[in-house]
This record gives structure tokens, sequence and C-alpha cells, in this order.
């Protein structure tokens, strides 16, 4: 079916430097018999940000020619908005620096490859309470994202609902490990709704 190349931070790297094959523990590792056929790689890295995804998009992505890119960051970029001290007027200005950075990872994507482009919407869970908080500004970064989404003509994977539905409905502990990254079965509900969706883009 062709090459799947997965940029990310560490909710898509899983531990992938240590692990057999390099694609990691998380939803990347459950997506080979899911997807038969596709030649994958796991290039998440761990604390990656917009910024790091753009500046390395030409080593990690472009020059392996891949078929297929998915890309899955911003949770990273929200922390350093409110982890910093930052004040109100300087997490927008920052908010907007994600958006450029993003616009430029994607206009440089589709100048150079020919690939069809996935983009995961980043998510977070209030699990610890403090991370509510942080869930206007993902829900804010996912619009844009939506929005590059269709200028770009990439496709867009909405998951921030649904796996704080998901959570609700188990309860936390069982999606999530400390309301940033996930457990199995919080990588299982993404690599079934990814590989459905990268399905329908052969």
């Amino acid at each position: 079916m062709g090459k799947l190349i997965c940029l990310g931070d560490s909710i898509t790297a899983a531990n992938r430097l240590f692990s057999p094959g390099g694609l990691g523990e998380g939803y990347v590792s459950m997506l080979p018999p899911l997807l038969p056929g596709f030649q994958i790689v796991n290039k998440g890295v761990d604390g990656f940000t917009v910024s790091r995804i753009l500046q390395n998009i030409h080593t990690d992505c472009i020059n392996l020619k891949p078929d297929f890119v998915t890309i899955q960051v911003g949770i990273n970029n929200i922390g350093l908005m409110m982890n910093t001290d930052r004040s109100a007027p300087q997490q927008r200005r920052m908010l907007a620096d994600y958006v450029s950075e993003y616009t430029e990872a994607l206009r440089q994507l589709t100048k150079c490859a020919t690939a069809k482009i996935l983009l995961l919407e980043p998510f977070v869970f209030p699990y610890p309470a403090e991370l509510a908080n942080w869930a206007p500004y993902v829900e804010e970064l996912s619009g844009h994202i939506r929005e590059l989404a269709d200028i770009f003509g990439c496709e867009f994977l909405p998951l921030h609902r649904l796996l704080n539905q998901e959570a609700k409905r188990l309860g936390f502990s069982e999606v999530t490990t400390d309301g940033i990254h996930l457990t199995r079965h919080g990588h299982a509900c993404i690599a079934q709704r990814l590989s459905k969706k990268l399905a329908g883009m052969v």
C-alpha cells in the first residue's frame, strides 16, 4: 500500500528507540495488523513541539519519500504555555506562533512530497484536575489544525472528545496514565480509528 511515516511527540514515540522494530509500544505499534501492506515508520520523538516537527520535516519525513504521513503534535506546546508563568497576551502570541509553524510544516510537506497527510487532533484529560485548564487551548489549537487540514487538503482525525468520552465511560485511569499520555487501551482507541481513516485514504 505504501510507506507511512508517523511524526509526533512522546505519544507517538512510545519508547520506539528501545523497542524491536522501532515502532514503540503505543498506537503506531498496533497499526501493522490493521494496515497490511503498509511499511510503517515511527519518527515520534519525546518532547517534540510543532517547531521541532518543522525543523526536522525534511530529514524525518520528506527525504524518506513517504506515501502517507500522520502528524500528532501540540500538547507539549500547550504545556509550554501553561507551565512557564506566561501572561495571557504572551500565551496568545505563543499560540499564534504554533499555528504559523504548523502552517509552514504543511507548506513544505505539501510542496516537496506527494504524500497523503492525516493530522491527529491534540488531546488532554482533566486527570489530574488542573489539566482541565489546558482544555480550552487544546480545543482552540485543534480548531486551527482542522482549518489547516482544509487549506492544505489533508485529512483530520478528531480525538479529544472521543478519548475523553471513553475515559468517562471506563474511568480515566483506563485510558490515560497522567492526563496526557495513554494506557494501552487509549493507544488502541487511536490505532483503530487511525487505521480506518488511512484505509479510506488509499
